[in-house]
């Protein structure tokens, strides 16, 4: 046998070890990443800001359809952008939601009791969202569900420092607001 013969006897099984290797370490790879996906609350995103009030300028939204009404997202996506909101994503939501469900980083945050004062009979939800933005999840569409008027265009900050949305803000860490296949 020639060092060729040999050669050519090993070179496939050396071959398979090291392509299994690569693969090994692949799935090892794969494995840790979906475990370690970091923090569940997102990264923080948010600026915080020294100011005595919150206006929606401030403010960014992401207006979720939950319910049946093609274009009711849109429509209050509207309505949103012309009170001073900024609207970053207009869709829809997987979550089957009765009345208008404001959700963001705490039940008491600024930026969330701003967005809340704009809707009639609104339930709020906190998940302790790092960017600080602010989900609205509609349902059905009833009469003066967004009053005309009375709402907040201001709130005032407790201890005046806030920590509001970068200009890039990221998407909501809850399984909750993600875009599914229904038409807003």
């Amino acid at each position: 046998m020639t060092v060729r013969d040999v050669w050519r006897w090993i070179r496939t099984p050396l071959t398979l070890l090291v392509l299994l290797g690569v693969l090994g370490y692949g799935a090892w790879w794969g494995y840790r990443t979906v475990l370690t996906a970091g923090n569940p609350k997102g990264p923080v995103t948010c600026v915080t800001q020294s100011a005595k009030v919150v206006v929606p300028s401030q403010v960014t939204v992401r207006v979720l359809n939950g319910g049946t009404v093609r274009g009711f997202a849109g429509d209050v996506a509207k309505t949103l952008r012309e009170r001073g909101y900024k609207v970053s994503v207009v869709g829809n939501t997987d979550e089957q939601v009765g009345n208008v469900v404001v959700v963001g980083a705490d039940l008491t945050s600024p930026e969330v009791v701003l967005v809340a004062s704009n809707f009639a009979g609104v339930t709020l939800r906190a998940d302790a969202r790092a960017d600080h933005t602010v989900d609205v999840l509609l349902g059905a569409k009833v009469d003066g569900y967004m009053p005309a008027t009375g709402f907040k265009t201001e709130v005032p900050i407790p201890g005046g420092e806030v920590c509001l949305p970068s200009q890039t803000p990221t998407p909501t860490p809850t399984p909750t607001p993600t875009p599914g296949a229904r038409k807003s």
